[in-house]
């Protein structure tokens, strides 16, 4: 990132200019215009320019926990296609070719047995459940846990949207401080320069010039702390996105200054009931469970299934008759020993588990929203707040610099007055953040991600 040098300005300007650029469209970043991937030579690392959206889809296809949540969306389906095996016929074949003996007994008192002969078996066996609720109600209960893993994907790549946002405006929000932090380090400078050419007149004393170095170095080593702040948050950002750690990455996007209408907690509400992710797999997990139980309970009915075979047999392959086996197996249970009431005890358990994780759901969600619709009022009153504390700032460093050229005082008004307009700076930056956040989370509160997009 570069900036414009701030030397050999008026202190005047550079306040000015850069409190109008916070106040009418946010604190922005001196970015470069081209898209895309770019270096200037071989050996430089790639740089990345990434906006909201690419940033999001970045993480959407690498991020290893969406990955995972996708991998076990496949092994529900897997599981569900073993549970519908179950209920389609089974056809299998065999064959084997013998050469055996048969023991006759003892006679007269010598062991006998017959010649060696051949035997050649070919047969094809099919079998096909008739009737089994249990097995029904098993494969009903896979097909819900492959919802279940579907809604699951859902949420994660909700909540990795989520995160890459607050992310994204977290680098934003500290590339924002830098600049603040390199605008008074200018202007600390200027002024500094200018009391020394003043003291060096008899206009001003060795504490005034005192006082504005001390304030200049302390700017500096703010500064320094924020460009290590930086680094750090494109890291998190670069972890999140899954594209290693070696590039560089330049965000397009900036800190927007918006006002937009809080929308109610009813109209709210009824958004997250139907599009949250969260809300919707739990409802689908306690479908599963009590499709389980039922499986369990299905146990207990008689089940039905036809079996047969065909095939020939004889004592050579070319010298063999038909034979067949045709059935239908009845199952009956009675008593196993009690394993089964265990299990429906189990799974009556599991199933009321998960009743009690849709209050703890619907809870969440209701705390999730109702905190995004505060923190977002609080965000826009902030807002407010930071462009008149800015104004008033910047017109208390006029007074004080007219009063300081008028009167020829000490530094210290002045000295007050800046500082004033680095906490208005501050606070601007942290209002337009907080907004920004703001959004993201009563987008994820409500299930809205995709429109940040």
């Amino acid at each position: 990132m570069s900036y414009v040098s701030l030397k050999g300005f008026p202190s005047w300007c550079i306040a000015a200019g850069f409190a109008m650029q916070l106040l009418s469209a946010g604190a922005s970043d001196a970015l470069a215009q081209d898209d895309g991937i770019k270096t200037s030579r071989p050996d430089e690392p790639l740089v990345l320019k990434l906006s909201l959206a690419d940033a999001i889809q970045a993480a959407l296809d690498n991020n290893p926990n969406v990955k995972l949540y996708r991998e076990r969306i496949e092994a529900a389906r897997s599981v569900s296609k073993t549970q519908l095996g179950a209920l389609l016929p089974n056809l299998a074949s065999q064959g084997k070719y013998n050469n055996q003996t048969f023991f006759f007994g003892t006679i007269g008192g010598t062991p006998t047995r017959s010649q060696p002969f051949n035997i050649f078996d070919g047969r094809g066996t099919l079998s096909q459940s008739l009737f089994s609720l249990s097995l029904i109600d098993r494969w009903r209960a896979s097909r819900s846990a492959f919802q279940v893993a579907e809604l699951e994907s859902s949420a994660t790549q909700n909540d990795t949207m989520a995160t890459v946002g607050l992310h994204y405006f977290e680098v934003l929000r500290n590339q924002e401080t830098v600049a603040a932090r390199v605008a008074n380090v200018g202007l600390f400078e200027d002024l500094v320069t200018f009391v020394r050419t003043r003291q060096t007149g008899g206009m001003a004393t060795g504490l005034d010039t005192a006082r504005l170095e001390s304030q200049l170095e302390n700017e500096r080593q703010r500064l320094e702390l924020a460009k290590g702040d930086v680094e750090r948050a494109k890291l998190v950002l670069l972890n999140d996105l899954a594209i290693g750690f070696d590039g560089n990455i330049v965000l397009t996007d900036e800190l927007k200054s918006f006002v937009e209408a809080v929308p109610s907690l009813e109209s709210a509400m009824e958004a997250a009931v139907n599009n949250r992710p969260e809300l919707k797999a739990q409802l689908q997990r306690i479908k599963t469970a009590e499709l389980s139980l039922k499986s369990i309970k299905g146990e207990r009915l008689p089940s039905v299934s036809a079996q047969g075979d065909y095939g020939l047999i004889g004592t050579q392959i070319d010298n063999t008759l038909s034979t067949y086996n045709v059935g239908v197996h009845l199952s009956v249970p009675i008593f196993d020993g009690g394993q089964r009431e265990g299990r429906i005890g189990e799974s009556r358990s599991q199933f009321n588990q998960e009743l009690y994780k849709l209050d703890v759901v619907k809870n969440q969600v209701n705390l999730d929203l109702r905190e995004a619709l505060v923190t977002m009022k609080a965000a826009l009153e902030q807002q407010r707040i930071g462009k008149d504390g800015l104004k008033a700032a910047l017109t208390e460093v006029s007074l004080a610099r007219e009063r300081f050229h008028v009167l020829s005082s000490n530094t210290l008004e002045l000295s007050n007055a800046l500082f004033s307009l680095v906490r208005a700076r501050d606070n601007m930056i942290d209002a337009l953040f907080r907004l920004n956040a703001s959004r993201v989370n009563l987008a994820r509160a409500q299930g809205r991600l995709e429109e940040l997009r």
